[in-house]
């Protein structure tokens, strides 16, 4: 490896040293095995290949001021992983083995770990799939779990800014009973055509309004939505929604800096009334909105006209930032720090 310019790197895939994997079969799950190889041998007719039986979850770890590494709520991404594997039929991995395959992973390639300061972060992706080889439509008796890392850098390289966003009704990420709650690939693969449309029209991402009525504020491809008004953090509520952990820590952070929250349904029309928005996921935190583009009515929602995030978007941003590399303390128990 030759020397990183840690203030430079972007937010995609470096080579580090090792992966950490675990097998599923037979009936149990076997140790932990290390790995140097990038590839995995799978058979042409796996189901994950074919039957979308993968699911994977993302999370980081951060050098802090003490040069101690502090992973961001290790706990909540293991129990997501188990819920994403129960709704499509893929064997449980135990709590305990994702949590000792990630603090292995990162300690084998603690070097990847970006030193405070820098603004970057090491960027963690377990992955589960099936690999049984069938042709029939059923679940595989055999699963691979794979953790790997990456050194990442901020999500936001020119600072903090707002972006545009936009709606479009002739789009729609999951069904109302169907798949939206899980972190899983073919979620994201149904937003890819949406998202690339956006992207060609200017925007950052778009919204999705819910499938049944599209009349309600759903989520973009990666991340959940917030609006903030009358010292209100609001974010929608829906069973097609992935229950992002982000999120969940900054509704959190909201009510300890005073504000109320709410998780309801958010009419569109309930836009107008909202004086900040934001998007929120593990890759940037807070996306703070500059506007949201009714694509179909042709009405513009603005929450920012000088391009700066609102004071709360950027008072939680920091607050949650500071959590994850140690400068705040952590009153809820979201760190798990590696010996």
């Amino acid at each position: 490896m030759g020397q990183i310019d840690w203030s430079n790197i972007g937010f995609g895939y470096i080579k580090t040293d090792y992966n950490v994997r675990c097998t599923f079969s037979n009936g149990t799950w076997g140790e932990l095995e290390v790995h140097e190889d990038e590839y995995i041998n799978l058979h042409m007719s796996a189901t994950c290949l074919h039957y979308g039986q993968e699911a994977f979850e993302g999370l980081k770890a951060f050098r802090s001021k003490d040069g101690k590494i502090r992973i961001f709520r290790l706990d909540e991404n293991a129990k997501r992983l188990q819920e994403s594997c129960k709704g499509i039929l893929m064997q449980t991995l135990p709590l305990e083995k994702f949590q000792e395959a990630v603090i292995k992973a990162i300690k084998l390639n603690e070097r990847f770990v970006p030193p405070y300061g820098s603004g970057a972060s090491l960027y963690i992706r377990p992955l589960l799939i099936g690999i049984s080889p069938l042709l029939g439509v059923n679940p595989a008796k055999e699963y691979l779990f794979i953790v790997f890392v990456s050194p990442v850098g901020p999500y936001f390289k020119g600072g903090f800014a707002t972006t545009p966003f936009v709606i479009m009704r002739q789009y729609d990420r999951s069904a109302p009973l169907g798949t939206g709650k899980y972190k899983i690939g073919g979620n994201y693969a149904a937003s890819l055509v949406a998202n690339d449309h956006a992207n060609k029209l200017g925007y950052s991402n778009i919204f999705y309004l819910d499938a049944r009525e599209k009349k309600y504020m759903d989520e973009c491809g990666a991340a959940n939505f917030f609006g903030i008004k009358d010292n209100t953090y609001i974010t929608p509520k829906s069973e097609s929604i992935l229950p992002s952990i982000t999120n969940k820590s900054l509704m959190v952070l909201a009510e300890e800096i005073g504000m109320k929250v709410e998780r309801r349904r958010i009419p569109v029309e309930e836009l107008a009334t909202f004086e900040e928005a934001g998007a929120c996921g593990t890759a940037a935190v807070i996306s703070p909105i500059e506007r949201i583009d009714d694509y179909d009515t042709g009405i513009s929602y603005v929450f920012s006209k000088d391009g700066k995030p609102g004071k709360v978007c950027e008072k939680l941003f920091h607050k949650l930032q500071n959590i994850q590399y140690g400068d705040e303390p952590d009153l809820h128990n979201w760190i798990t720090i590696v010996d």
